[in-house]
């Protein structure tokens, strides 16, 4: 078919590449424009107009979708249908109707569950055992079109939202197939939500990052994994800030007062939590400097049991 791909971070990749590798006619991509980063705020491309130069499909980086200009750059380009993954732009209607065979969108989670902006995160967070994707037309509203195909994954319980993000980003890739299969047969079947099932899944911020120890180890956990990588979970540990990067949930039971240390040795460093759980944290990063072992961290930082971290 000839397809329009809408996307721009590294999720939205994989679906671009099958498209093209399946023989589509993958004539525009809309991305985001570049965006200044790293310290010298050098102004790098996204992910998706990388991939899609090195295939030679010309790029669009408008910076809105609401001055007709888009429009008229879509009707010139006439495509059949239009593929989003991860644009980070709302579609006003009057593109939302241009192609024949509609706009569809391939989302991170089990719609109608976590529609918004980070719901692979809020997954995590909330410590869902189950996400998964879904393929939907798109509509006015924020993910609220009819479905057209979903498929699920377990969520491990060490699984952080990185390592989560690029599995759904490939179940994703790997859906669309059948999908643009049945829509151009005419036997696709498109399933309403139930919007009396939804929940949001906003942006992520800073204000998540902070680490209260009063919370269970796994709900911890939870926060560590599911801010990885960005924001990050972080605690003041022997008077450094720091990002806690990966931890494990204990398994025995402490009498100690939260944020207080249980053991510090070679493996790790244990911390009282909430309701007598212990967590250990195996990796950390203090403020300017690398990620590192917790063991070596102590190593310059010897905590002491009930000493408070």
């Amino acid at each position: 078919m000839r397809i329009v791909f809408m996307g721009t971070p590294d999720f939205a990749v994989p679906s671009l590449r099958r498209l093209v590798e399946d023989g589509h006619e993958v004539c525009g991509v809309f991305t985001q424009p570049d965006k200044p980063k790293n310290r010298g705020m050098k102004l790098l491309p996204p992910p998706v107009k990388e991939y899609a130069l090195s295939v030679g499909i010309p790029v669009f980086q408008p910076t809105t979708l609401r001055d007709g200009s888009a429009l008229e750059q879509l009707r010139e380009l006439a495509p059949q249908l239009i593929v989003v993954a991860a644009y980070g732009k709302i579609l006003p209607v009057d593109i939302l109707q241009l192609p024949p065979l509609g706009c569809i969108n391939v989302h991170s989670s089990l719609l109608p569950k976590y529609r918004g902006a980070a719901p692979i995160n809020w997954a995590i967070l909330n410590g869902e055992s189950e996400t998964g994707v879904t393929i939907m037309y798109m509509a006015e509203g924020l993910d609220t079109g009819d479905m057209l195909a979903s498929a699920a994954t377990p969520i491990d319980l060490n699984e952080s939202a990185q390592q989560l993000h690029d599995r759904l980003a490939q179940m994703g890739a790997d859906l669309l197939p059948q999908v643009l299969e049945q829509l151009e047969q005419g036997t696709a079947v498109a399933v309403p939500q139930d919007d009396a099932q939804s929940c949001y899944a906003p942006m992520l911020s800073r204000a998540l990052s902070p680490i209260d120890w009063t919370h269970t180890a796994t709900q911890i956990h939870n926060q560590v994994r599911g801010l990885t990588p960005w924001p990050a979970a972080t605690a003041v540990v022997d008077g450094v800030r720091c990002k806690i990067i990966r931890t494990a949930v204990g398994t025995e039971q402490t009498t100690q007062a939260p944020g207080t240390c249980v053991k510090a040795d070679k493996r790790g460093l244990w911390v009282a939590c909430g309701e007598g759980t212990v967590l250990e944290i195996l990796e950390l990063q203090p403020d300017g400097k690398k990620a590192m072992a917790a063991h070596a961290f102590l190593l310059g930082h010897p905590l002491k049991e009930k000493e408070a971290i």
